[in-house]
């Protein structure tokens, strides 16, 4: 070992660095904890739910097993499992709630992972239920049961963002980032920079979101995570795609490469890139993009949206048998337009491509039916742009027109070699 010499100001011990973790809001918009979860489940199964919920908090609040062991009275496992019982709860939640019911007979011997396994098969069927306060409050019990674990905070972050409680959501963001950063989970430390990139992008504050993509995008670089890299890069795509084209072009090609050809998201970047293409007037590559990814589409809401961007495209690049197919499909749907989220903006789309043809007729018909279904469904900025459409029918004007696309030649050479690029790999992968 060296020895210092006389008059060397000896080295003092490097400290270790313990990353800060951040504490996490737990409660949202309800006034008292789990009330809204009693507003989606109403009656016995709603109080068997709720009940089950408070088990947990409970149990996550005493640390100690020794505290554990006092924290419910004689006979509450019995009492929880006849609520059970006398509730007859789905079939698919029954057994994790009665792993949940344990908690009351054994809690200095029921684990975090029996616990956090449970509130997660609730908080997913919930969530399969359209029940985003049930699904948060499950996913977020288990959060606090195994309070180490950065990928159960990752998903109350998810569930928060999406039912647009944006303090919560950030705040357990932010604390997966040191939760990851201590255990060494890459992934859910560079996962929780793109949560808190969409939710930024989400509230319209693009630069924000887009150092937070950049900043998950190095971290899943320098641990050799492709899939997070991919979202990444696509994402970043999203937030230039409309003020700098030739980056959002680059950021796809890399998205396209990291996803790689049998990636489950590429549709979703080809549909992107494809309705990219399609406001700076390439409607031709547009098109056979749109057409491709037809055979890719799993629920009848893409499929309703794919079809009505390819009659908008068709429409711009003047392919009138192409537009007639898609009007003839999209309007089968007629008399379900209000019970289809995507019905308003896919008659809009085709309102733009009857108008690219000069069908004035179809035009202000689809355009009149877009408008009237987004008033209904509250859907103001599609109805505003449905009436921008009708006015400019009114006048004879066609909307969009395939004959002077955005961007000079570069941009033209980029996008004619993506999309061949995308057509070769759409087409020579089978159905998802």
């Amino acid at each position: 070992m060296a020895v210092p010499q006389p008059g060397t100001p000896a080295r003092k011990p490097r400290r270790r660095w313990r990353w800060h973790v951040p504490p996490a809001l737990v409660h949202g918009n309800e006034t008292l904890e789990g009330t809204e979860m009693l507003d989606e489940f109403s009656g016995a199964v709603g109080l068997a739910l709720w009940q089950s919920m408070r088990d947990v908090t409970l149990w996550a609040g005493g640390r100690e097993p020794a505290e554990r062991a006092e924290l419910f009275q004689e006979g509450a496992h019995e009492q929880r499992l006849r609520q059970l019982d006398q509730a007859g709860v789905d079939a698919a939640i029954d057994a994790p709630l009665r792993v949940l019911a344990r908690i009351s007979a054994e809690p200095d011997r029921i684990t975090e992972e029996e616990i956090l396994s449970a509130c997660r098969d609730v908080s997913t069927w919930a969530d399969a239920q359209e029940k985003l306060a049930t699904a948060i409050a499950f996913s977020q019990a288990g959060a606090l049961a195994a309070p180490t674990n950065a990928a159960a905070g990752f998903r109350v972050g998810q569930l928060a963002r999406r039912k647009a409680e944006y303090a919560r959501a950030e705040s357990w963001f932010r604390r997966v980032i040191g939760l990851g950063r201590q255990a060494k989970d890459w992934a859910s430390y560079s996962e929780a920079f793109l949560g808190l990139g969409e939710l930024y992008a989400q509230r319209g504050n693009f630069p924000a979101a887009r150092r937070f993509y950049i900043r998950g995008l190095r971290a899943a670089r320098r641990h050799g995570m492709r899939d997070i890299q991919g979202r990444a890069l696509h994402a970043l795509f999203m937030t230039v795609v409309d003020t700098r084209p030739e980056e959002a072009l680059e950021f796809a090609r890399a998205a396209f490469k990291a996803y790689g050809p049998t990636h489950s998201r590429l549709p979703t970047l080809a549909r992107d890139l494809a309705y990219f293409w399609m406001t700076r007037g390439r409607f031709a590559q547009a098109l056979a993009v749109f057409q491709a990814l037809a055979p890719h589409l799993a629920t009848p809401g893409e499929r309703m949206l794919n079809t009505s961007e390819l009659g908008r495209a068709a429409g711009g690049a003047g392919s009138r048998p192409d537009f007639d197919r898609a009007w003839d499909e999209i309007w089968s749907y007629a008399g379900e337009w209000h019970s289809r989220p995507s019905a308003s903006q896919a008659l809009l789309d085709l309102a733009r491509g009857a108008a690219s043809l000069k069908d004035w007729s179809r035009a202000e018909r689809a355009a009149s039916t877009a408008r009237d279904v987004a008033t209904r469904r509250e859907e103001s900025k599609v109805a505003m742009e449905a009436e921008t459409v009708l006015d400019q029918v009114s006048r004879k004007r066609g909307l969009e027109t395939a004959t002077e696309p955005a961007g000079g030649e570069q941009e033209e050479a980029d996008t004619e070699g993506l999309a061949a690029d995308l057509l070769r790999t759409l087409t020579s992968v089978g159905r998802r």
